[in-house]
């Protein structure tokens, strides 16, 4: 009976042994080369959530789909450690059942057999079948291992970084418990977590060419911050052009200093002079800061280093086919240099008032330029860059040739344009989400205008601006509003392109309003700060400050920042009461919009730039 157990236990380990040793092997083959969490994910998600700082809603999407991944994971690395601990176990009750049954048969009945030979034989069998197990346990290992690249010691899912402070939680690895919650089907999750990111990048991204892998040499590039700084942690809010990400002026910053004083060094952690002169926003990615200058003999585009404020690299539009010997005339407020630079993190572009266009890759090798034509702009060219993935978008209204048009940002190459019938501006572009699809929003005079940023194709104009528009529009739930002085405040549905309300109460010159679902904010020329009710257009607040408003608002944890012309910082609660909560005079003047990002304000002022810290 003992030796008939030990025989049936064999047997059957031995086949537990095969089955498993296959379906690891198997597996093997299935899963070699996915990963939940492989690279271009990771990176189509901190793209994507960069391009969405303001949009709440996909920013959960991209955290749900983040935890899905990292729970598709973690249940994969469990079910191969947990199978190699079974595998070997089972091989270790085949050979302790092998043993016992070949203890137990000492003779062959009614056959006689040499002892020695009956020995021999019977050790060559053991080693045999022990051989052939362990081989095939040892063969299932190493496949087991070769799927598991992780599987030494605590296992540690790659971390997907989203760039925005506002994603923070789904860079941080599951905990025990919600790994243990998992479902088990590892292999079905994880092949619905990477069609659930397709289908969150083609919703984002609304069909533009980069999305279907038209470029994709750029889209592998590296967004990481230069060797320089590579040993100081980026910080994860990215600043990408003029107001922010989008350009809609919501900032996804946490920490931004509340005070600080240039003139005493306080919470400043640099100052530096700006070579030539400009009144372009600074811009920040990673551990780089980017601005121009230009004056007659040189326009030029700076990087500096976030950390230290060192001046990294110079790079001059210079010897560009098309490019005027002599440059426009511009006013002192305007300049060459008013235009602010956009990056995706992998390039920067930068554009003057000559019509001189240029890009640089984040260590300040020029990948392409081209001359757009002298813009027939009375004042100078103002409009900001936007970049929207791997397109830049470039507003070009002027008297001669007014349009919009999208040019690849690695290569130069144009994807699409589109001729406009407004009259000259010196607003710029955004991009709104409405119902998680991207619209690009221009001002101008006399409309606001929606178009595809993949395509070109318009969706939507209204009417009912005026005048020399400067300002730019900004959106929040699904709705966009523009406003310019003389004209009126226009709230518009972007889903429709209906108009909703119009308020002229206090309207802006220079500055650029901000919006939340509730409200919008404004600062004018004439030195009033102002608050809409953006559903309704009712002005709820206003502030008499007896100061300029050029620089425009920006919104950050609740929070809106501006500054005056004459380099006031004035800092209010982002809600109907506008209660403020800090103000204090930096004694520089400021024209420019500042930077944020975690911790940290850049601020351009008349002569130089300089970094506040949060303290």
């Amino acid at each position: 009976m003992k030796k008939k157990i030990c025989r049936n236990i064999a047997i059957v380990s031995a086949i537990f042994i095969a089955t498993f040793s296959i379906m690891l092997i198997t597996s093997y083959f299935q899963v070699r080369g996915f990963d939940p969490l492989q690279a271009d994910v990771v990176e189509t998600l901190k793209q994507i959530n960069d391009e969405n700082a303001g949009n709440t809603k996909l920013q959960e999407q991209i955290r749900q789909l983040d935890l899905l991944a990292r729970r598709a994971y973690f249940v994969r690395i469990d079910h191969l450690r947990a199978g190699v601990y079974i595998l070997v176990a089972m091989l270790v009750v085949f050979v302790v059942a092998l043993r016992l049954y070949f203890t137990e048969e000492k003779s062959l009945p009614g056959k006689k057999v040499d002892p020695v030979d009956d020995w021999m034989e019977k050790t060559l069998a053991r080693k045999y079948v022990a051989w052939i197990a362990g081989g095939l346990v040892a063969v299932a290992l190493a496949f087991a291992l070769l799927s598991a690249p992780f599987f030494k010691g605590g296992t540690t899912a790659p971390a997907a970084q989203p760039s925005s402070a506002a994603s923070a939680d789904a860079a941080a690895p599951p905990n025990d418990a919600e790994r243990d919650a998992a479902p088990t089907g590892a292999e079905e999750e994880a092949t619905a977590a990477t069609a659930a990111t397709a289908e969150i990048a083609e919703s984002a991204t609304a069909n533009l060419p980069e999305a279907t892998g038209e470029n994709p040499e750029a889209a592998k590039g590296d967004s990481a911050p230069a060797k320089a700084s590579a040993e100081a942690a980026a910080p994860r809010a990215a600043h990408s052009g003029f107001r922010g990400n989008n350009s809609n002026a919501v900032s996804p910053a946490r920490n931004v200093p509340l005070k600080w004083n240039p003139a005493t060094g306080e919470n400043i952690a640099w100052a530096s002079d700006i070579p030539r002169q400009g009144f372009s926003s600074p811009v920040i990615t990673g551990n780089r800061v980017f601005i121009t200058g230009a004056d007659e003999q040189a326009r030029e585009l700076y990087c500096y280093d976030l950390t230290t404020g060192k001046l990294l690299w110079t790079l001059a539009a210079s010897n560009i086919p098309g490019s005027p010997s002599a440059m426009p005339e511009t006013t002192e407020d305007t300049g060459l240099a008013a235009s602010t630079v956009a990056t995706n993190g992998r390039q920067v572009c930068a554009i003057f008032a000559s019509g001189d266009l240029i890009c640089a890759d984040m260590e300040g090798k020029r990948l392409w330029a081209k001359n757009l034509g002298v813009p027939q702009n009375h004042y100078g060219y103002a409009s900001s860059l936007l970049a929207f993935g791997n397109s830049l978008i470039v507003q070009y209204d002027n008297s001669a040739s007014p349009r919009v048009m999208a040019l690849d940002m690695a290569t130069g190459a144009e994807r699409w344009v589109k001729n406009r019938t407004d009259k000259i501006t010196w607003s710029s572009p955004i991009i709104a989400y409405v119902n998680n699809q991207p619209q690009l929003v221009l001002m101008g005079n006399p409309s606001i205008t929606a178009y595809n940023p993949g395509s070109g194709e318009q969706y939507w104009r209204v009417e009912g601006l005026n005048g020399e528009v400067a300002s730019s529009p900004c959106s929040a739930a699904g709705v966009v509003f523009g406003a310019s002085e003389y004209a009126a405040l226009i709230a518009v549905n972007a889903v429709t392109g209906e108009t909703l309300w119009t308020a002229n109460d206090f309207l802006p010159e220079v500055s650029s309003p901000v919006a939340t679902k509730d409200n919008v904010f404004l600062a004018t020329s004439y030195g009033v700060l102002a608050c809409y009710d953006a559903k309704t257009g009712e002005l709820k607040q206003s502030h008499e400050l007896n100061t300029e408003f050029y620089s425009s608002p920006l919104i950050a944890e609740g929070k809106l920042y501006v500054f005056s012309n004459s380099g006031k910082m004035f800092i209010y609660s982002a809600n109907q009461s506008l209660d403020l909560l800090s103000s204090f005079d930096t004694g520089q003047k400021t024209f420019a919009t500042p930077a944020l990002t975690d911790g940290k304000i850049v601020v351009r002022t008349e002569k130089s730039i300089y970094c506040a810290v949060f303290n």
